[in-house]
């Protein structure tokens, strides 16, 4: 073809491209026909797939237990990071190649990239829809009402997206600086331990190393999703692992005569001031007056009452009763004396008395007869309450200030990642092939 002038130079072609907004409609559509035809589609079955495994092995613990909670938190934000991680991971170093020539043609590296990040925006929205509604179908349901909108499982959404698409953004970051998928494949491994590892929720990690962790995606998305669930509020369950381990094991020690006596003297303690104030009669005798104590219903609560030492009223007159030597004194008859703290003065005068106030008995129990007599279910609420306190972390505050602050985090990594896709993908005309 004859490309001169009249007058014999050579004419200069003018090659029309499109604008950038122009190019963004065409890689995008490019990408949609790559989703149908190039089998992308692939990556919403296989993120329902790790979703329904992780729902039924973690779904259990979800919702009922701190520990267990968390822990199926941080699964679910794995899942997300992995879904986002594989999405973008080679989309671009697998058509470098063709991505350079084209940059020659007149390509713009910054709607090329925004092409790519609307489509991954499109794959993680159809990627957090899928996994949500697998979750629930196993078990792992976000039900009430949410800080921000009237339902939880659209705050919970919001935060998977934002979790999956920040791990995505970051991929095609790792993308453009690669130059082949092998590569790309081999540096990912080592991207997700360090997020995993540094999440900060369940792994332990010294303090020095722990603001490292807020460079992870990991981090900012477990404590938003643990703050929606109310993770601070639930009850921490190993502590009944831990009671069950030593309901067993054996406490207790030697109470003398004089011991029972001392305590059952203080009328200092309000307990003991209580039970020295109990009318007993005119004709019982000291065993009548202690026998009473230990079966009528009317004495139950005093009986579970604790002295000092960490005895209980029923320990003290059970162990009183059982002394051999005071059967004698047992049978006395107590005339004029009305109160339980007119019995306990008379026998502490008593010269019988005196002479066994060294003697005693040896008074053993279980770790779970002694919360049985204080209470379990109302012992296994304070110690229950006490360990929550312990654990709070102010992290999981469920308020809406402390879920914005972490969504801001994964928009700035969202923003921040795009950004260096478009700066790297610039220097491709250097690459040495």
């Amino acid at each position: 073809m004859d490309n001169r002038n009249e007058n014999g130079s050579v004419k200069q072609l003018e090659v029309r491209h499109r604008g950038r907004f122009g190019q963004i409609g065409i890689y995008f559509g490019k990408f949609l026909r790559m989703f149908i035809y190039q089998s992308d589609w692939k990556m919403l079955p296989m993120a329902a797939i790790i979703a329904g495994l992780v729902g039924f092995a973690l779904g259990g613990g979800f919702g009922r237990t701190m520990e267990g909670t968390l822990t199926a938190v941080f699964a679910v934000v794995c899942v997300c990071i992995w879904n986002g991680s594989f999405n973008s991971i080679q989309v671009v170093c697998r058509e470098r190649g063709v991505v350079k020539r084209e940059h020659r043609s007149g390509m713009y590296v910054l709607s090329y990239i925004m092409s790519h990040m609307m489509y991954q925006l499109l794959l993680c929205i159809l990627q957090t829809v899928v996994t949500e509604i697998v979750l629930h179908l196993v078990g792992m349901k976000f039900v009430g009402r949410g800080l921000f909108t009237p339902w939880l499982l659209l705050d919970v959404g919001i935060t998977l997206l934002l979790i999956t698409y920040a791990a995505d953004m970051l991929s095609l970051w790792i993308s453009t600086l690669v130059h082949s998928t092998t590569t790309a494949m081999t540096i990912m491994p080592f991207v997700l331990i360090f997020q995993l590892i540094f999440s900060g929720g369940v792994f332990s990690i010294p303090a020095v190393v722990k603001p490292i962790a807020l460079l992870t995606i990991s981090n900012p998305g477990l404590k938003a999703m643990a703050s929606q669930v109310n993770i601070n509020d639930l009850p921490y369950s190993a502590i009944n692992g831990m009671v069950n381990m030593v309901d067993k094991v054996e406490i207790g020690g030697k109470v003398t005569v004089g011991q029972v006596l001392d305590i059952m003297s203080d009328e200092d303690n309000p307990t003991i001031s209580e039970l020295r104030a109990i009318e007993v009669g005119n004709t019982m005798t000291v065993r009548e007056v202690g026998e009473d104590l230990l079966t009528k219903d009317s004495y139950a609560d005093l009986r579970s009452e604790e002295l000092t030492g960490n005895i209980t009223v029923e320990e003290a007159v059970t162990a009183l009763m059982e002394m051999e030597d005071l059967d004698e004194l047992m049978d006395k008859e107590i005339g004029t004396i009305t109160t339980v703290g007119g019995v306990v003065d008379y026998l502490a005068e008593d010269s019988t008395v005196q002479s066994n106030w060294d003697e005693g008995v040896d008074i053993y129990m279980t770790v779970g007869d002694a919360i049985d007599i204080i209470g379990r279910e109302e012992t296994m609420a304070k110690i229950e309450a006490a360990a929550s306190e312990a654990m709070y972390e102010p992290d999981y505050e469920n308020t809406g200030s402390n879920i914005i602050h972490n969504w801001l985090h994964l928009l700035i990594f969202i923003l921040v990642f795009s950004v260096l896709s478009v700066f790297t993908l610039g220097f491709i005309d250097k690459d040495k092939r």
